[in-house]
């Protein structure tokens, strides 16, 4: 036999193999994975008792909608190749499905949980919606029956809305990205609401509508977002992020907009009630002018004149009346005193002569001229009536009688015992 190079043999296997096994389906447990910056992917696939090295090369890599983890089970469709530099063979992947579930089923979860982490489903973070919007903006296909069916709703429930239509791919590669940069942009431009959807489909139809980009941006809108993807029975990650699900694109216009029907209704029992309210608001505030005119009437000036004049003639009748009880009492009075007064004065008279009589006798018998004095004499010094006990020896004085005066002098002096 003639000997083969290294490069020759390993040819041969590498052709061996790449034709025996062009197309295989392999299933094992996913280890030691590797995202290059390339985009290629880089793992092991081993089982209980065998490793393989294996690739995904970027193109089949960017078709894929789950993430790779360690120790996940999978189904790898792929070729055998050999690296014939180091003359190892691996598995060149076309597609990668988890055991036992379909691969959209799979990332659907796996980025279902992602978010949940990341807090995009808190109920406390979800804006409200409002109550009569004026601009709002719809994002789908500008050639789907959903945008239709949305606008047929509208005209008939809440007329007055005016829409602002971004026409947007709804499925397919590049879906996704077009649906985020709508929803990025329409959140700059003020409205009031934005409604996000397409009609139903498959899960593969409505996959872009699961993907995280659109997650991120509607977690990151300041705008009110419906995700209104579908069929009821349809859900998408979308529904998740937005701040109201709606069951379909046409349901998502009933919950934004009032009814027309409900709100006349409810204009016409408003105005019932604020008649009501007007007629009882009338009553009342008649009862109280009534109430405070009255109230004025009795603090009024004029009441008050009233009053007090009313007092004036009440204290004037009062006084007449006692005027006339006290001239009634003084006439009786008088009657009596004019029987009485010439006694009195009789009286009065009578008793006064007979005063005046004791006092002439009183006097008669006071007149010195009358009196016996003979041996007396009023003792007189310096003009005054003086005590003979009071003079000292060569002291002068007066002796004074009725009819005589002599000046004397104090001699001498002796009391009497």
């Amino acid at each position: 036999m003639q000997p083969l190079s290294v490069t020759t043999l390993t040819n041969q296997i590498k052709s061996l193999l790449e034709t025996s096994f062009s197309r295989v389906l392999v299933e094992g447990e996913l280890s030691r994975i590797t995202y290059h910056n390339s985009g290629h992917i880089y793992f092991t696939l081993k089982d209980a008792s065998a490793t393989i090295r294996a690739v995904m090369f970027r193109g089949n890599a960017s078709r894929l909608r789950f993430r790779l983890e360690e120790g996940m089970k999978v189904i790898i469709d792929a070729a055998i190749t050999l690296y014939t530099p180091r003359g190892e063979y691996q598995l060149n992947c076309f597609s990668i499905e988890p055991s036992g579930q379909g691969a959209l089923a799979f990332a659907f979860e796996q980025l279902k949980n992602k978010l949940m982490q990341m807090g995009y489903f808190t109920p406390e973070r979800k804006k409200p919606l409002p109550k009569f919007p004026k601009r709002v903006a719809l994002i789908t296909s500008a050639t789907g029956a959903a945008l239709q069916d949305m606008l047929r709703v509208a005209s008939v429930r809440y007329p007055l809305v005016e829409f602002d239509i971004y026409d947007v791919l709804v499925q397919g590669e590049n879906a996704a990205a077009s649906i985020a940069n709508a929803i990025t942009f329409a959140d700059t431009k003020g409205y009031d609401a934005i409604v996000v959807g397409r009609g139903g489909g498959s899960m593969e139809d409505l996959w872009a509508f699961n993907e995280e980009i659109v997650a991120t941006a509607i977690y990151n809108a300041h705008t009110p977002v419906i995700s209104a993807v579908g069929h009821e029975i349809d859900t998408v990650i979308s529904d998740f992020v937005a701040d109201v699900r709606a069951a379909t694109p046409s349901n998502a216009i009933e919950i934004l907009l009032p009814d027309r029907t409900e709100l006349l209704l409810y204009l016409d029992t408003l105005q019932s009630s604020f008649e009501q309210r007007l007629a009882q608001i009338f009553q009342n505030k008649s009862q109280q002018l009534s109430h405070l005119y009255s109230s004025f009437e009795q603090h009024s000036i004029q009441k008050r004149l009233d009053q007090q004049l009313e007092r004036i003639a009440q204290f004037k009748d009062r006084f007449n009346h006692s005027m006339e009880l006290k001239i009634q009492t003084f006439a009786n009075r008088l009657e009596s005193i004019k029987r009485e007064f010439p006694l009195a004065i009789t009286s009065i008279l009578r008793n006064k002569e007979n005063a005046l009589v004791s006092l002439q006798n009183a006097y008669t018998s006071a007149d010195p001229k009358l009196k016996s004095k003979t041996g007396f004499a009023q003792i007189v010094k310096d003009g005054k009536i003086t005590d003979i006990a009071s003079l000292d020896k060569d002291q002068e004085f007066e002796a004074q009688s009725y009819d005589t005066i002599l000046t004397a002098k104090v001699i001498d002096k002796r009391k009497i015992s």
